[in-house]
């Protein structure tokens, strides 16, 4: 739309049509909410997600394995509890707000806060079912910024496109830029 978009990133462009094409879809779309893997709704419907996932839990799509994430001193302390299954436990970095100054397009002129956007995605460990714990370094959250992480306990559909989210936790730092 005659700009580009400071806050995209060839892996994240990757991960949504992963997404896409897992969802059956030729497209993706901004803001998309993707729902525990499974489905996907406007990122900016708020009721719609809510809805969405409670639906999803009612059907037993839900999020069924413990996940918890704690800052503790200079640790992430992560703990994901038994379950049914093999997935990934993977690590989605965030900034919690950020405005953008959209230059062009349909909202030249504008300043647009964007929420919860994507900095990093890293695959930390592998769940086979069990009881697992994982640290990370504290540091990596930006302590005191306005960011954070999400703990996705997540299968695989093949070694390139993510499938259900088993369970997830987040971790947030800092407050909402003014």
């Amino acid at each position: 739309l005659g700009w580009a978009d400071t806050l995209a990133s060839k892996d994240n462009t990757a991960r949504q049509y992963a997404y896409a094409r897992m969802l059956g879809r030729n497209g993706v779309y901004t803001p998309q909410a993707v729902l525990n893997g499974r489905s996907h709704v406007n990122g900016a419907d708020l009721a719609g997600i809510n809805s969405r996932l409670l639906a999803m839990a009612d059907g037993g799509e839900g999020l069924d394995v413990p996940v918890e994430a704690r800052v503790g001193g200079d640790e992430i302390d992560i703990k994901v509890g038994a379950g049914k299954g093999k997935a990934n436990v993977i690590v989605v970095y965030f900034d919690r707000e950020q405005m953008v100054d959209v230059k062009q397009g349909e909202n030249g002129g504008r300043k647009i806060a964007y929420w919860h956007a994507v900095r990093d995605v890293q695959t930390i460990g592998m769940w086979d079912g069990k009881p697992a714990s994982f640290v990370l370094p504290a540091s990596i959250l930006d302590q005191g910024k306005n960011g954070g992480c999400a703990v996705l306990l997540q299968t695989m559909k093949d070694a390139e496109t993510p499938g259900a989210i088993l369970g997830a936790a987040a971790v947030v730092t800092g407050t909402a830029a003014d």
